[in-house]
């Protein structure tokens, strides 16, 4: 079945922020160790993970998933001066993260897929996650099954905005990036690299605290206005 609005042939999506809810990673990782009797201050946690995020590089990006999360969270456990068998707690953060997330789904989601899918679009997942994250997140959250594709960061080895993630996909989909939308929530790794990889970006912006003139959207119902 053919799309009915023209050129667009795919949607593709973001995933945390766009479409699911979680806490936020320091909050995450807090209540992990506080479960293991270990109590570090939230704000100190975050500002450890924003230095080692700042010095990632896409080697890191290239590591197996339980390379990366076990190294990611060793150093993370040094920089709060965390005592103990530190790798054994970084393997175990890694298995247990998802049951701390407090996952949701935004109201919007299945409305607007079923709506999407019975006009004959393609759907596409394309997340900084990886593959491990993603076949753990989708059935908690009911979405198994409604993606014709869905693209970690392990799929190429690097995370967006690298357009090379994006591409990826669209060849998947045997699709031109004129024939594809995305929609993402962060304006550099999900707008900016997709307009640089040639698809049409929307940013969705549910709290409208983004200024600027992009296409902008706070609402997933508002995706057909671009799709004609």
């Amino acid at each position: 079945m053919s799309s009915s609005y023209g050129r667009i042939k795919a949607v593709l999506f973001d995933l945390g922020g766009t479409l699911i809810k979680a806490a936020p990673v320091p909050e995450i990782f807090r209540r992990i160790l506080k479960a293991y009797g270990v109590r570090k201050p939230l704000s100190k946690i975050a500002s450890a993970q924003k230095e080692i995020d700042d010095q990632l590089t896409s080697a890191d990006y290239g590591l197996p998933y339980g390379e990366f999360w076990a190294k990611w969270n060793l150093e993370l456990l040094k920089r709060l001066g965390v005592q103990g068998d530190l790798l054994f707690m970084a393997r175990t953060i890694t298995e247990r993260w998802w049951d701390f997330a407090d996952l949701g789904l935004y109201s919007d989601v299945i409305e607007t897929f079923d709506h999407l899918r019975r006009r004959g679009f393609k759907l596409g997942l394309v997340t900084n996650g990886f593959k491990s994250d993603i076949d753990a997140i989708l059935p908690r959250v009911g979405l198994d099954g409604y993606f014709d594709i869905a693209v970690g960061v392990d799929d190429v080895g690097k995370p967006k905005p690298s357009k090379e993630v994006f591409l990826f996909a669209l060849d998947r989909l045997n699709i031109r990036p004129s024939e594809a939308v995305f929609v993402g929530d962060a304006l550099e790794a999900d707008y900016e690299g997709a307009q640089r990889a040639g698809l049409t970006a929307l940013l969705i912006d549910r709290e409208d605290k983004i200024k600027g003139s992009f296409r902008k959207i706070r609402r997933l119902g508002e995706i057909g206005r671009y799709l004609e």
